[in-house]
Protein backbone atom coordinates (compact mmCIF):
# COMPACT_ATOMS: atom_id res chain seq x y z
CA UNK A 1 0.00 0.00 0.00
CA UNK A 2 2.83 2.43 0.76
CA UNK A 3 4.23 1.98 -2.76
CA UNK A 4 0.79 2.73 -4.24
CA UNK A 5 0.46 5.84 -2.07
CA UNK A 6 3.89 7.10 -3.21
CA UNK A 7 2.82 6.84 -6.86
CA UNK A 8 -0.29 8.98 -6.31
CA UNK A 9 1.33 11.70 -4.17
CA UNK A 10 1.22 14.94 -6.09
CA UNK A 11 -1.62 13.72 -8.30
CA UNK A 12 -4.73 15.89 -8.44
CA UNK A 13 -7.94 14.71 -10.07
CA UNK A 14 -10.44 17.23 -11.48
CA UNK A 15 -13.60 16.48 -13.37
CA UNK A 16 -17.32 16.74 -13.64
CA UNK A 17 -20.15 14.50 -14.64
CA UNK A 18 -23.76 15.16 -15.58
CA UNK A 19 -24.96 11.61 -14.89
CA UNK A 20 -25.27 11.17 -11.13
CA UNK A 21 -24.77 7.38 -11.22
CA UNK A 22 -21.55 7.74 -13.22
CA UNK A 23 -20.39 10.53 -10.88
CA UNK A 24 -20.97 8.33 -7.83
CA UNK A 25 -19.08 5.42 -9.41
CA UNK A 26 -16.13 7.68 -10.25
CA UNK A 27 -15.99 9.05 -6.71
CA UNK A 28 -16.24 5.52 -5.26
CA UNK A 29 -13.44 4.23 -7.50
CA UNK A 30 -11.17 7.07 -6.44
CA UNK A 31 -12.05 6.62 -2.76
CA UNK A 32 -11.20 2.92 -2.66
CA UNK A 33 -7.79 3.83 -4.11
CA UNK A 34 -7.21 6.56 -1.54
CA UNK A 35 -7.36 9.37 -4.12
CA UNK A 36 -9.00 12.68 -3.23
CA UNK A 37 -12.18 13.14 -5.27
CA UNK A 38 -13.27 16.51 -3.87
CA UNK A 39 -12.70 18.20 -7.25
CA UNK A 40 -14.86 15.72 -9.16
CA UNK A 41 -18.10 17.67 -9.43
CA UNK A 42 -21.63 16.60 -10.28
CA UNK A 43 -23.36 19.05 -12.56
CA UNK A 44 -26.66 18.41 -14.30
CA UNK A 45 -25.97 21.16 -16.88
CA UNK A 46 -22.88 19.46 -18.29
CA UNK A 47 -19.35 20.58 -19.11
CA UNK A 48 -20.24 22.95 -21.94
CA UNK A 49 -22.91 25.06 -20.21
CA UNK A 50 -21.43 24.93 -16.69
CA UNK A 51 -17.68 24.34 -16.85
CA UNK A 52 -16.86 23.49 -13.21
CA UNK A 53 -13.13 24.10 -13.67
CA UNK A 54 -13.04 27.14 -15.98
CA UNK A 55 -9.48 28.24 -15.16
CA UNK A 56 -7.97 24.75 -14.90
CA UNK A 57 -4.90 24.04 -17.02
CA UNK A 58 -3.90 20.39 -16.67
CA UNK A 59 -0.89 18.32 -17.62
CA UNK A 60 -3.11 15.49 -18.89
CA UNK A 61 -6.74 15.05 -19.89
CA UNK A 62 -8.40 11.66 -19.67
CA UNK A 63 -12.04 11.63 -20.72
CA UNK A 64 -14.89 9.53 -21.96
CA UNK A 65 -17.23 12.09 -23.55
CA UNK A 66 -20.58 11.33 -25.15
CA UNK A 67 -19.33 11.61 -28.73
CA UNK A 68 -21.88 12.24 -31.51
CA UNK A 69 -24.11 14.14 -29.09
CA UNK A 70 -26.42 16.28 -31.21
CA UNK A 71 -28.17 18.00 -28.27
CA UNK A 72 -25.23 19.79 -26.60
CA UNK A 73 -26.56 23.39 -26.69
CA UNK A 74 -24.09 24.46 -29.36
CA UNK A 75 -26.25 27.39 -30.46
CA UNK A 76 -25.93 28.93 -26.97
CA UNK A 77 -22.12 28.71 -27.02
CA UNK A 78 -21.18 30.36 -30.33
CA UNK A 79 -18.81 32.94 -28.75
CA UNK A 80 -17.24 30.62 -26.17
CA UNK A 81 -13.51 31.11 -25.56
CA UNK A 82 -12.84 27.38 -25.80
CA UNK A 83 -13.36 27.38 -29.57
CA UNK A 84 -9.77 28.28 -30.50
CA UNK A 85 -9.88 26.25 -33.73
CA UNK A 86 -13.26 27.35 -35.04
CA UNK A 87 -16.86 27.24 -33.88
CA UNK A 88 -18.07 23.63 -33.66
CA UNK A 89 -21.23 22.65 -35.53
CA UNK A 90 -24.36 22.94 -33.40
CA UNK A 91 -25.57 19.46 -34.39
CA UNK A 92 -22.52 17.42 -33.32
CA UNK A 93 -20.39 17.78 -30.18
CA UNK A 94 -17.31 15.87 -31.37
CA UNK A 95 -15.25 18.94 -32.32
CA UNK A 96 -16.51 20.68 -29.18
CA UNK A 97 -15.16 17.94 -26.91
CA UNK A 98 -11.75 17.97 -28.57
CA UNK A 99 -11.50 21.74 -28.18
CA UNK A 100 -12.77 21.61 -24.60
CA UNK A 101 -9.94 19.19 -23.74
CA UNK A 102 -7.30 21.23 -25.64
CA UNK A 103 -8.45 24.40 -23.84
CA UNK A 104 -7.79 22.77 -20.47
CA UNK A 105 -4.28 21.56 -21.31
CA UNK A 106 -1.37 23.47 -19.80
CA UNK A 107 0.59 25.43 -22.44
CA UNK A 108 3.74 23.36 -21.85
CA UNK A 109 2.08 20.22 -23.21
Amino acid sequence: MAEHQDRINGLSIYGQESNQTTWRLAKMNLAIRGIDSSQVKWNSEGSFLNNAHKALKADFVIANPPFNDSDWSGDLLRGDGRWQYGVPPAGNANFSWLQHFAYHLAPSF
